[in-house]
């Protein structure tokens, strides 16, 4: 199914829409900043997101989720659980792990 279709016919695509509160012109303007701290307030929203993700990659034989810093540790994680793989965070050179 192309995500395309999914955004068409999927319910939750609204409902982790309608969470993500848009902060327009920052940093600076004409950026409109996706603030994904009131989809994480939002536990069904937070729950939703993770499935689609879940659902879309849980027979595809992924051994490994890495997580890009820093939104990356908070929905690589939980996916990389729930499809069986291992998780690796990925830091900017010379950061700690």
């Amino acid at each position: 199914m192309a995500s395309a279709d999914v955004k068409a016919q999927d319910p939750r695509i609204a409902g982790i829409s309608s969470a993500i509160r848009v902060i327009p012109d920052f940093p600076k303007p004409g950026i409109m900043f996706q603030d994904i701290t009131t989809l994480l307030l939002d536990t069904k929203a937070f729950r939703d997101t993770i499935d689609l993700f879940v659902e879309r990659y849980k027979d595809k034989n992924i051994s490994v989720v890495a997580g890009i810093e820093a939104r990356g540790f908070i929905f690589g994680p939980p996916i990389a659980l729930a499809i069986g793989a291992k998780f690796v965070p990925m830091r900017k050179p010379k950061k700690l792990p």
